[in-house]
């Protein structure tokens, strides 16, 4: 049976950093384990060691069966490339190797180009080329509703992020490999698609180890949980071998049994230690005392060595203070509002202190709306400048979309990246400020990075930072920034289940108005108005969550 075995894997970074110490789980045959873990913990490493592209500095990565791995970033740059790079190795080999035969002939022309050639197509066959390419005749038919022929050469640049996902996945699902490693497969998909994904993990026969922060997810699909867990000489595994409704309550008992058991040995120390003080002093001036003094030392002494039980792990400690402050009471007013080509007019109102979540398919216009509330609605004043220096586009419209007074908007584009902070390290962009936002000294720039976990980043440059890092100094950004309105587009996204659940508190407390793009099924139960974005360009307001209304079969942004 198809197994994957990591014993007892520790890494230190190049810098010296311990990174992990001594990661161990198991993924068999039919099981659906979850990896999950704060950003930074080290589970993207933990990936690069178990496809070898890194080598542990202790442990082992072994397995049986043949592995089939999709990275957090897909590459290839047409549709036949993307798919090569989930293919098994030997179909990438023999691929490799026709391009270049077929390279040399029509450089040459020569005889013997030609035979190389052929000998390549023949390899491509053995290979079982071609039945990988009826394999993803029916991936691009599911995914992209289009035979491979085509659009083989079609450049990924022009699929949706879902697209790219869902391309993959199909693949994945449906090739030849024992074992698939996820590594967040879920980003960049829709709820209907996030809802196939989770058929897919419950019906498939391999076995699957899968990173993801997408809390309905893991609640839907897994049949185990390991956490990277922090601690002082790196990150060690804990596995909850249950599902993840389960999965706080084991952890809290954990826990508590951890605490227990710690204080227990605390106790046992001190009485030791007390009994071999005890003795000392009686040795001193009973003789008949000495043999039980070294005794109580060397009972002692076995204790100490034997060491005490596992440490509790270090838990993350997010303090967000999304403050807010008091603006109008109607806080946006959109009348016949549309987005150009993306949906047909409609009318809003959002009040203060509303909590709305923009629902819908890909592709629906959801991003647009939140950009064009960013730059400060359709007709923006002064007071209705966006909090931080992100050069925001503009959004071809008709229609009005009028900001309140005294709101200020803060946009959060975690997929749309911050070139305005690129190469600037957390320290210097919090030190030198901008037009909306003031400067802080050293020290208060340090706590309030050590309140979002990111202290020991303060020296990184922005853009080397893990995507739930730079989710999160984004977050800070707009509490220091003192936005009113919070126009937040698929916040959760990259973060890990501590800081989303951080968000929601810090949301459930900010004084404004909060408007999120969200396939967040978890985090959307938090708010109260739910705005969907038809595939059919409707836009209609319910009153519970609705994600795949007028939908379209692949709808894409």
């Amino acid at each position: 049976m198809a197994h994957l075995d990591v014993a007892a894997v520790t890494y230190s970074l190049p810098d010296g950093r311990p990174l992990l110490d001594g990661a161990s789980f198991r993924a068999g045959e039919g099981e659906r384990v979850a990896l999950i873990g704060a950003n930074g913990a080290g589970k993207s490493t933990l990936v690069r060691i178990i496809t070898k592209e890194l080598t542990a500095d202790a442990g082992a990565v072994a397995r049986t069966g043949t592995l089939g791995v999709m990275r957090q970033f897909l590459t290839g740059g047409t549709v036949r490339e993307l798919l090569l790079a989930v293919a098994p190795p030997a179909i990438r080999d023999a691929a490799a190797r026709l391009a270049r035969a077929e390279a040399a002939m029509e450089e040459r022309g020569s005889t013997d180009s030609q035979m190389a050639f052929a000998t390549a197509v023949t390899a491509w066959g053995d290979a079982g080329g071609y039945d990988v390419e009826v394999l993803w005749d029916s991936c691009t038919v599911a995914a992209l509703g289009l035979p491979f022929e085509q659009c083989h050469d079609r450049p990924v640049a022009t699929l949706s992020g879902g697209e790219q996902k869902r391309l993959a996945l199909e693949a994945l699902f449906q090739g030849p490999d024992d074992l698939l490693l996820l590594d967040e497969p879920d980003n960049s998909l829709d709820v209907p698609g996030k809802r196939w994904l989770e058929q897919q993990l419950r019906t498939t026969s391999k076995g699957v180890l899968y990173i993801s922060h997408d809390r309905e997810l893991l609640a839907r699909s897994a049949t185990a949980i390991v956490t990277l867990e922090l601690g002082a000489a790196g990150s060690t595994t804990w596995t909850h071998t249950g599902s993840f409704e389960t999965y706080h309550q084991a952890r809290t008992e954990r826990f508590a049994r951890l605490d227990e058991l710690r204080r227990r040995w605390d106790d046992e120390h001190a009485k030791l230690r007390a009994l071999v003080q005890m003795y000392k002093q009686k040795a001193a001036y009973n003789s008949d005392m000495a043999s039980r003094y070294r005794a109580a030392q060397t009972r002692l002494a076995r204790f100490e060595q034997e060491g005490p039980p596992e440490e509790q792990p270090q838990e993350q400690q997010l303090a967000m203070r999304l403050r807010g402050g008091r603006t109008g009471k109607r806080a946006l007013v959109c009348a016949g509002l549309e987005l150009t080509g993306l949906m047909h007019p409609f009318d809003l109102e959002a009040w203060y202190g509303d909590r709305i979540a923009v629902l819908g398919s890909n592709g629906s216009g959801k991003s647009h709306f939140l950009r064009l509330l960013a730059a400060g609605g359709s007709d923006p004043d002064l007071e209705h400048a966006p909090v931080t220096d992100l050069l925001i586009d503009p959004v071809p419209h008709t229609g009005a979309a009028r900001l309140g007074a005294r709101v200020r908007p803060g946009w959060f584009a975690q997929n749309r990246g911050r070139p305005d902070l690129l190469g600037r390290t957390l320290l210097e962009i919090l030190h030198r400020g901008d037009e909306h936002r003031s400067g802080m000294p050293r020290e208060e720039a340090s706590r309030a990075l050590a309140r979002y976990e990111l202290a020991r980043a303060a020296e990184q440059t922005f853009d080397s930072l893990s995507g739930g890092q730079q989710a999160r100094f984004q977050i800070l950004l707009l509490e220091l920034g003192g936005a009113t309105m919070l126009l937040l587009d698929e916040p959760t996204d990259n973060l890990d289940l501590v800081s989303a659940e951080a968000l929601q508190h810090a949301l459930s407390r900010y004084e404004g108005t909060v408007l999120a793009v969200t396939h967040d099924r978890w985090f959307a139960r938090d708010f109260d108005r739910f705005l969907v974005f038809g595939a059919d360009g409707d836009v209609r307001e319910r009153t519970e969550p609705v994600w795949d209304e007028g939908r379209v079969a692949r709808g894409s942004r």
